[in-house]
């Protein structure tokens, strides 16, 4: 079972940008598909995007904002997050993703805090 490190997370301004990290154990992250999702006071746990091995999703909400890449060498998966907006605080968690229907695939990590302030 893999095991996931989220970093990056922090108070920022609308319009600023954070660059959140995760960390996967385990020798078989290249085969893996990776994810971030997020999750908002009150609301459920929301996909926001996902990587295969060279190609991206995202939720419509982040396109044009949020980018996701990856590094093997490093078991390491990244969201670059720009233009953020109020709407986007929410404890973001990474994971394995199920490619067909786009949801977690192993066990939560402890997530890492985004909070834009208007």
């Amino acid at each position: 079972q893999v095991q996931l490190v989220e970093s990056g997370g922090g108070s920022v301004q609308a319009g600023g940008s954070l660059r959140l990290s995760c960390v996967a154990s385990g020798r078989s992250f290249s085969w893996y598909d990776m994810g971030w999702f997020r999750q908002a006071p009150g609301k459920e746990r929301e996909f926001v995007a996902a990587i295969s091995r060279v190609t991206p999703r995202y939720a419509d909400s982040v396109k044009g904002r949020f980018t996701i890449s990856r590094d093997n060498a490093k078991n390491t998966v990244y969201l670059q997050m720009n233009s953020l907006k109020p709407e986007d605080t929410a404890v973001y968690y990474c994971n394995r993703v199920d490619w067909t229907t786009m949801t977690a695939a192993a066990d939560w990590g402890q997530g890492t805090q985004v909070t834009v302030s208007s």
